[in-house]
C-alpha cells in the first residue's frame, strides 16, 4: 500500500530524522523511503486539510486522474468550492493537476503526531 505520511514537525525535528537517516545510511543500513508531509503546527495542517479536502483526497485515492466534475459529484459537492479547495491542495504539494486531471498518487493517509502544550503556548498563556 502506498501510503502518505502527515506529521507535526519542526524544523529540529525534521533535521534530528534527517541525520539519524544519513548515519544509517554511511553505516551502509538500509533507509527506507516515507513519502512525509510536514507541517509546522496543527492549525496549518488543519487550515490545508480541512474536511472537505480530506473528502477530495478520499475520492482520489486508488483512481487515478479525476476531473474537478467528478470530484464535486463524488464529494456531494459544488465544482467551484471543490475548484477552490484542488487548489490549495496543488499549492501544498499534496495533489497534482494536469491535462487528465486531479491525482492522487497514494492510496492512503497516515497521521502521526501527539498533540501537546508547547512551550511557547504556554508563555503566552502566562503574558494573556
Amino acid at each position: 500500500m502506498n501510503t502518505l505520511t502527515i506529521r507535526l514537525s519542526t524544523m529540529s525535528d525534521t533535521r534530528a530524522r534527517i541525520s539519524r537517516a544519513t548515519k544509517l545510511a554511511l553505516a551502509g543500513k538500509t533507509v527506507p523511503a516515507v513519502p512525509t508531509l510536514n507541517f509546522a503546527s496543527y492549525d496549518h495542517m488543519h487550515r490545508v486539510l480541512a474536511s472537505s479536502r480530506i473528502a477530495i483526497l478520499r475520492a482520489l485515492m486508488g483512481r487515478g486522474a479525476l476531473s474537478i466534475c467528478k470530484l464535486a459529484d463524488l464529494t456531494d459537492s459544488d465544482v467551484k468550492a471543490v475548484d477552490h479547495d484542488v487548489a490549495i491542495l496543488v499549492k501544498a504539494g499534496i495533489v497534482d493537476r494536469n491535462q487528465s486531471g486531479v491525482e492522487f498518487p497514494y492510496d492512503s493517509l497516515h497521521f502521526e503526531f501527539d498533540i501537546s502544550l508547547t512551550t511557547e503556548a504556554v508563555r503566552r498563556e502566562r503574558i494573556t
